[in-house]
């Protein structure tokens, strides 16, 4: 495991095409609950698997009414320390592409491009048809739940209207996916921050990665079971590692 937080500039300079790839911890320093920690608020407002969704009622009206308990949580959430090292990172022109499990979107908040931005787990700012794949702003579906007590259809088609983040069991969206394994094919650097990679096929990226030849970072709070893979680990919060970041 590295232990000189210099090495990390180095890396970064010596590297000629970056990817990130980022995870629960590089916005719980903006305040959103990751999912395994413990006392996560998510245990008491797990999200509803994908099936029970689509085929009751019941479990549609309690989906939404966890969603909106979890988005009042942090609401007020801004980008962090992290978030912003990345966006600079892609300004000057060093990060090729970001690839997230985060539904946040904290990442375009800090700046960066929603075009560069790969979300392989969705979006929780807004919905979307489960028909149509129209889009649907969140704050008239909660004001119409919060009136009837059940979410509107989609007023392009009338089919139903979920969060456009990934529930359990759904399928992962292939346009998001074929774009991740594109970037983590074509990097030289593949840097993690703030993911456990035990998430599947998300954590298969950072093997493609080093298989083709990448030089794979991991920075997390914890161990990941990627970490004997990687060139170089470092433990600890994403703010203070990241801030030595200067992109110029």
């Amino acid at each position: 495991m590295s232990t000189a937080p210099d090495g990390l500039l180095d890396i970064l300079a010596k590297a000629r095409r970056i990817v990130a790839f980022t995870g629960a911890g590089m916005s719980t320093e903006s305040g959103v609950p990751d999912f395994r920690s413990p006392g996560s608020p998510w245990m008491a407002n797990k999200p509803i698997p994908f099936d029970a969704f689509v085929s009751s009622a019941a479990a549609r009206r309690e989906a939404w009414r966890r969603k909106f308990t979890m988005d009042d949580l942090y609401r007020d959430a801004q980008p962090a320390e992290g978030h912003r090292a990345l966006a600079s990172l892609h300004r000057a022109g060093r990060l090729a592409g970001l690839i997230t499990q985060n539904i946040d979107g904290l990442h375009q908040a800090a700046g960066l491009p929603p075009e560069d931005v790969v979300e392989i787990h969705g979006n929780g700012t807004y919905a979307t048809c489960l028909e149509c794949s129209h889009r649907h702003e969140l704050a008239p579906i909660r004001a119409h739940f919060e009136a009837h007590g059940h979410a509107p259809a989609c007023d392009a088609c009338g089919g139903l209207v979920k969060s456009a983040t990934i529930s359990f069991g759904q399928r992962m969206p292939a346009g998001a996916m074929a774009r991740a394994v594109e970037l983590a094919r074509s990097c030289d650097l593949f840097l993690v921050a703030g993911s456990s990679l035990v998430v599947y096929p998300a954590a298969e990226l950072p093997v493609l990665a080093r298989q083709n030849g990448a030089t794979l970072v991991i920075i997390n709070r914890e161990p990941t079971p990627l970490d004997d893979l990687a060139d170089h680990v470092w433990r600890g919060e994403i703010g203070s590692i990241f801030r030595q970041i200067d992109a110029g």
